[in-house]
């Protein structure tokens, strides 16, 4: 049961300077528009359309569905707060936003290895891809990613729903993340930091190196391709997603694999906007608009809406 005092958190946010206040207030409602934009385009333009209800289109659909979750959880506060100078958040909206940013966190790590699964089938198995990647079979992948993502949010959720917080409620972040709570709570946090980094090696390592396992034969059935011109296409994917999925993973595993006392929030800030501002605004690019299907699809929901 909660015996915490505090009621409120008060969040620094990004900076203190008002003029760079400003700057970043456009900067960040530039980017939300761009991740949430993109990322409901592809939603609406795979559900609109059946000639892309296969499973990597549904993998695209889910992966869009939790970068708008992940984004719309912290943005629009943080935009509110440069706003109006208003920095507080209750108790249970801290939670709450904690709650589903770990449940977005832990979905997207999954998905990226899913996805990775299901580009090593269609590539190395072309023949049995239908048979192998069924409707059965997505639906259970995806429920292995939802069932993962719940319950690595309901336990680090409800692991600091346990600590007391009764001295200082000033988080030196943008949102409420894990490590600044643990540095505030007056309770002991050794359980929390175990279990962080339990998820961290199992999710962001573990995830991590099983989706480079999967390109990794990827790209030895690439290399098997005969004509250059296939070689060059297929390399520009592979390395873009590679890329995308590093710029994820790497600050991640750099966040939550350390000490609470070892953290520096002043950097950890620009370190945490990689993977919760930045990739959700680059995946609808790498993964779906590059995609001369994903084109189609999407020049037919404008051609609905001109209409």
């Amino acid at each position: 049961m909660n015996h915490s005092v505090v009621s409120e958190f008060l969040i620094l946010g990004l900076t203190r300077s008002p003029t760079l206040r400003g700057v970043f207030f456009f900067v960040f409602l530039f980017i939300y528009l761009a991740a949430f934009l993109g990322n409901a385009l592809i939603v609406v333009a795979i559900i609109c359309n059946t000639t892309l209800h296969t499973p990597m289109y549904v993998f695209l659909l889910a992966l869009a569905i939790v970068d708008i979750v992940c984004t719309t959880t912290i943005i629009p506060k943080m935009l509110w707060a440069m706003l109006t100078a208003q920095k507080t958040i209750s108790y249970v909206g801290c939670m709450s936003q904690l709650f589903f940013f770990t449940w977005s966190l832990g979905a997207e790590m999954v998905l990226f290895t899913t996805m990775a699964y299901d580009r090593y089938v269609a590539i190395c198995f072309p023949l049995h891809y239908s048979t192998i990647m069924n409707p059965y079979m997505c639906v259970a992948l995806l429920s292995i990613v939802m069932a993962i993502a719940v319950t690595n949010s309901w336990v680090h959720t409800g692991l600091i729903l346990r600590l007391n917080f009764c001295g200082p409620n000033t988080i030196d972040h943008f949102f409420c993340e894990i490590p600044p709570l643990l540095a505030l709570s007056c309770s002991p946090v050794r359980v929390n930091e175990v279990m962080v980094c339990v998820a961290d090696i199992t999710l962001a390592i573990g995830d991590f190196t099983l989706t480079c396992i999967s390109y990794g034969f990827i790209i030895a059935a690439i290399l098997r391709i005969r004509t250059a011109e296939g070689k060059k296409k297929a390399f520009s994917t592979c390395s873009s997603h590679l890329i995308v999925v590093s710029l994820y993973y790497s600050p991640v595993i750099y966040t939550y694999i350390r000490h609470a006392s070892s953290y520096t929030f002043e950097r950890d800030k620009v370190v945490a906007a990689l993977y919760t501002l930045v990739t959700p605004t680059l995946n609808p690019i790498v993964y779906s608009f590059r995609n001369k299907e994903m084109q189609t699809g999407m020049k037919k929901v404008f051609s609905f809406l001109k209409c």
